[in-house]
């Protein structure tokens, strides 16, 4: 599903106010460098300062992510700009990620450029996924498709482990938070030189809580409560190695492992329902500088994403799903302009029972031209991408935006871009619901922005406008008449928009520092005029920051309005807003508390329906070496 702004909620005159007042605002606290002049290389496939970015683009970094004090990416995620979640209970429950209005489907996550996520469902296993194994994330808003092809309608969420270099260097990390939460990492970095230079990174965690309830006393008859404590256990390992051959010359190879087995409840008013996932990415990369003009990037990848369930109302459920993946990335350098030539081919499969009829596995060869121009203030893009599926066949992606830099502080962007999104093997051959001839959704979207970054002060705003049609939805009854389709089936039937505008901007004053975002939007299916669901209409963070010498601290709130948690809006989830505490203090040089009180006025809230959402809760953390 996604979502449609319209122009009147943008016009919310208070919510803006509160919005300009609070824009003056970076990232944490703890950043050492303005958001807008770091590096990132999703945007572009290539490595450029964000303040060129054509797109939306903003980085999380290391020392962020070290000061924030959470424990789980999504709740990370939540306080970015642009982004909403829903969890149906605690931090090891089914979790979504709604990237400016599009559905968890419709943004495309890659770990150290490797796309991960299920083919039997669509999107990633977000609860799987280990903050402690992150070093930083770099997230570009907007269709991506012409680079990564298939899913990247509302934008793309990359994931970087951990880089060692330099002299050998630990890091260990222990705390304990409300309902009995503990959490465990360590690791090992470092590097050489010489002829032959190598770097290596292991980082290894664990985490465990009783957690609490997953669910609501619930006025639906056919829904029963059952009044248990659900928790998780996560583990999880991850590693980067890279070895010099010669000049220019360089083999790596990285991997991320976790395992996450959580309870939740399904319905029955007894009983251990519990999900195990299992995430996996693994990549043998070659880089070569081959030519002063010519680098070239040979990748071998493999992500695995399997989930098992065992559930009292429904019995038992298994969904392992795999994608080998090969690609091979050319930049060739032109004067100051990039051209890029990108070739890939990437092959799903799926586990299932050869009895069940459903098709396995598919294909898909894509190539893509790039070309990236830099003249003094002007910077343009251009770029075109075919995938070729042995499913649904060929489709088309292309890009074009242009942007002007009036100063080294502000510059003004727009764009037009295409996407699209492949049916899942399930909305394909899942018995009575599954339609093999389905197409995939199409995205169109037109967005214009300008940002502004000079010292400790930056500020963005960016207007979009993204139509997806061919949207695959439960379309009852089935348009396709079958003895199958009993319950319905899925169907390329409706049409979202989506429009809105996203601000975002920092501020810093001696030891303060202010940030803020805040998000207007429209997300509506076009068909029905109905808000997509469990998506706002405003949602934004403001926080108030303060570092000086060892102690750092800081108040954040965060709010959302109105959302729905069904398709016919019939039913509604209220609006919240919720305070959150945040400190640390470095005792020596190697030696930190961090501490996190979220939810400090016990908000009760819902992002799903009669599923339950964190109290007021407590994460205190010691860590040495961490960053």
């Amino acid at each position: 599903m996604t979502s449609t702004i319209t122009m009147k909620a943008v016009a919310s005159r208070r919510l803006l106010a509160v919005a300009v007042a609070a824009a003056w605002s970076c990232h944490a606290f703890a950043q050492s460098e303005p958001a807008l002049s770091r590096v990132e290389v999703t945007s572009a496939r290539a490595p450029q300062p964000v303040r060129d970015a054509l797109a939306d683009t903003s980085v999380i970094s290391a020392d962020e992510i070290a000061a924030s004090g959470q424990t789980s990416l999504v709740e990370l995620l939540r306080q970015q700009r642009g982004i909403e979640v829903s969890m149906s209970g605690g931090p090891g429950t089914q979790s979504s990620v709604f990237l400016r209005g599009t559905a968890n489907n419709q943004n495309l996550v890659l770990i150290d450029g490797v796309r991960v996520g299920s083919s039997a469902f669509g999107g990633a296993t977000w609860q799987a996924l280990p903050l402690t194994q992150i070093d930083h994330i770099e997230i570009v808003r907007g269709p991506l498709s012409t680079l990564y092809g298939a899913d990247a309608v509302g934008g793309v969420i990359q994931i970087f482990t951990k880089r060692g270099e330099g002299a050998p260097q630990a890091n260990l990390s222990a705390g304990l938070g409300s309902y009995r939460t503990r959490e465990l990492s360590g690791g090992l970095s470092g590097g050489t030189g010489g002829d032959h230079p190598f770097s290596y990174a292991l980082q290894v965690g664990t985490e465990r809580s009783d957690g609490f309830n997953a669910t609501k006393p619930s006025s639906n008859p056919y829904s029963s409560f059952n009044p248990d404590r659900d928790g998780y256990v996560r583990d999880s390992a991850s590693g980067r190695f890279a070895l010099g051959l010669a000049a220019g010359h360089e083999l790596g190879f990285s991997f991320l492992q976790s395992r996450l087995n959580g309870q939740f409840d399904a319905g029955m008013p007894y009983g251990d329902d519990r999900t195990v996932s299992k995430v996996g990415v693994y990549a043998l990369t070659s880089r070569n500088q081959f030519l002063p003009n010519w680098k070239s990037t040979l990748q071998l990848a493999r992500s695995t994403d399997r989930t098992d369930t065992q559930a009292l109302a429904f019995g038992d459920s298994a969904a392992h799903t795999r994608q080998d993946q090969l690609s091979w990335q050319n930049d060739i350098t032109l004067g100051t302009d990039l051209l890029q030539l990108l070739a890939e081919r990437r092959v799903e499969h799926v586990d299932t029972d050869p009895t069940s009829g459903v098709v396995a596995s598919r294909g898909t060869n894509a190539f893509a031209a790039i070309y990236q121009l830099r003249r003094g203030a002007h910077l343009a893009s251009a770029s075109l991408r075919n995938d070729d599926n042995s499913q649904f066949g060929s489709k088309t992606t292309g890009s074009i935006a242009y942007g002007y830099k009036f100063s080294e502080a502000w510059k003004a962007n727009a764009s037009y871009g295409t996407s699209f999104r492949a049916p899942t093997f399930f909305e394909l051959y899942y018995p009575g619901y599954g339609l093999p001839t389905l197409k995939p959704e199409s995205g169109r979207n037109l967005e214009a922005g300008v940002s502004y970054a000079s010292g400790r002060n930056t500020a963005t705003a960016t207007i979009y406008r993204n139509r997806v049609s061919d949207l695959i939805v439960n379309a009852f009854p089935c348009p396709v008449i079958s003895d199958a389709y009993t319950y319905g089936c899925a169907y390329n039937v409706n049409e979202a928009l989506i429009t809105g505008i996203t601000l975002g901007a920092s501020t810093g004053f001696g030891p303060y520092t202010v940030r803020g975002s805040l998000d207007v939007q429209d997300p509506h299916d076009a068909n029905t005029g109905k808000q997509l669901a469990r998506r706002s209409r405003q949602h934004g963070v403001v926080a108030f920051e303060y570092a000086s010498g060892k102690l750092r601290g800081g108040v954040e709130t965060e709010f959302s309005g109105k959302r729905y948690d069904d398709p016919d809006n019939q039913v509604r989830l209220g609006g919240y807003a919720l305070l959150n505490l945040v400190g640390s203090y470095a005792i020596n040089r190697d030696w930190t508390v961090v501490a996190r009180w979220n939810n400090v006025l016990n908000k009760d809230y819902e992002l799903v329906k009669d599923y339950a959402t964190a109290g007021s809760n407590v994460f205190v953390a010691l860590r040495y070496g961490w960053r």
